[in-house]
């Protein structure tokens, strides 16, 4: 299942719709990694309001864009991590260190609001 991605301004915004397999998921991280540097943006937001459950693949998966998107020059936050995907996370020991997280899209877009003005100097 291919996830939607949508430039909103200088931002890339991927909605992941349902669970997906190992493959969407390398995918994902591929088309994302790619297009950051085709549309020179500044912001990546993963959405995965909808995902009832996160295996180790899918974290390390999501971890690793992050970081490879970071070394394209662009900040990424995951949203709409679920309480109970968050409890199971912790419980088995899966995290996302050094990855920024918000509660929502709204939350994410201000997160990188934020972030960006501060990379640009602006107040």
């Amino acid at each position: 299942m291919q996830v939607p991605i949508l430039k909103q301004g200088s931002y890339l915004i991927a909605s992941i719709q349902s669970s997906l397999t190992d493959s969407d998921l390398c995918q994902l991280r591929d088309a994302l990694v790619g297009q950051v540097g085709r549309f020179r943006a500044r912001g990546v937001i993963i959405d995965v309001t909808p995902l009832d459950v996160m295996d180790s693949f899918a974290v390390r998966t999501l971890r690793d864009l992050a970081h490879m998107t970071r070394l394209r020059g662009s900040e990424t936050v995951i949203v709409g991590i679920q309480p109970e995907v968050a409890f199971a996370m912790v419980q088995l020991g899966l995290t996302l260190r050094g990855i920024s997280t918000a509660l929502d899209l709204e939350e994410g877009l201000a997160f990188l609001d934020s972030r960006t003005d501060e990379a640009h100097g602006r107040d």
